[in-house]
């Protein structure tokens, strides 16, 4: 945008308006372009939509975008039955992390996405929620891909996102989560003090945790625990503690205690999460919910700030990166544009 008022010595109010329209108040492409005198010389997105997949259950919506490459990515817009609305951005195709419960992990090798390919979503979901009347309202990078994998992308969309003269979102409605790459998370503590951030615990027994996340061997829980206690002191404010329910695996009584012991004098708060299975993954279920609530009620006795997270989109391929992959297999068997992964 700057290259063009320079070039075509645009008065900068068109440019700042045509940005307050787009990014502030996600209107219409063609509507926001109709006021601005080189309407014909922009691009607005670097993703196309592919397809959007609406809960027939929820209000959940799962939005599959193409990028310039042919890759599929997907976005998950969540509308809250309080009114609010949150938009679940990926910053990866696939993952190199290969969490065991993860259908993006089950992708292989990851892709960075560029910062414009992240922030097209939150743009693209941002018009979709203005046509029917809502507002963004938290921003979680909770979708395909271990945001600090792409750290320097991830931070430029942060700078975006934040800046009063593109999207001028609040840093408080925005978290970013991992699965534990400690100095991604420092990093980005000190540069974004005021953007949330959550680890991707689900147990804090050392097999256990290596067998669900892989990463655990490169970075063990002493160093997450300590890296926890050192954003306290960086940020002041809780870091959200992910936690996914699997039956078996890190739901008894027991777990429970040496999660609270764990998380002792750290400022943390425990989101519980209900699994949704996924075909790559038959060996793992989800804990039922009496069990759910009785392992949140053992940390809340112990002063833990806990909620339980409520599923949405059950029906529409819930886990991340379930729809993609399974577009890709159908698409494999139909022509050359596919992502072979």
């Amino acid at each position: 945008m700057e290259r063009l008022r320079k070039e075509t010595r645009l008065d900068p109010e068109h440019v700042r308006a045509l940005r307050n329209a787009l990014f502030k108040k996600f209107e219409a492409d063609d509507v926001a372009l109709a006021r601005f005198p080189e309407r014909d010389r922009v691009v607005c997105h670097s993703l196309e939509l592919f397809r959007r997949c609406d809960s027939q259950v929820d209000g959940a919506s799962k939005v599959l975008l193409k990028t310039a490459s042919g890759m599929l990515i997907e976005s998950v817009i969540l509308r809250i039955a309080t009114g609010r609305s949150t938009l679940c951005v990926s910053s990866q195709v696939g993952c190199a992390a290969a969490c065991d419960f993860c259908a993006t992990g089950k992708m292989g090798i990851a892709q960075n996405l560029s910062s414009a390919e992240i922030l097209d979503q939150v743009f693209q979901t941002g018009q979709l929620l203005a046509a029917e009347g809502r507002r963004l309202h938290n921003i979680v990078f909770m979708g395909m891909g271990e945001p600090f994998h792409n750290e320097d992308n991830l931070f430029e969309t942060l700078d975006a996102l934040t800046s009063p003269k593109l999207f001028n979102r609040s840093p408080g409605s925005i978290l970013v989560s991992t699965v534990g790459v400690p100095d991604g998370m420092l990093r980005c503590a000190e540069r974004f003090p005021k953007v949330n951030l959550a680890l991707s615990l689900h147990s804090v027994n050392p097999e256990v945790r290596r067998e669900l996340i892989p990463l655990t061997k490169k970075h063990p829980l002493d160093e997450l625990q300590e890296t926890i206690r050192e954003l306290n002191r960086r940020q002041g404010i809780p870091v959200m503690i992910e936690y996914l329910m699997l039956a078996g695996k890190n739901d008894s009584a027991d777990d429970a205690s040496q999660l609270v012991e764990w998380l002792h004098g750290l400022n943390v708060h425990v989101n519980l999460i209900p699994y949704n299975e996924i075909e790559d993954a038959p060996h793992l279920t989800g804990t039922e919910n009496a069990k759910i609530r009785t392992f949140a009620s053992t940390l809340k006795e112990s002063g833990l700030t806990t909620t339980v997270r409520y599923s949405l989109g059950s029906d529409i391929a819930a886990a991340c990166g379930q729809l993609v992959r399974r577009e890709n297999r159908q698409r494999s068997t139909t022509g050359p544009d596919v992502l072979s992964r």
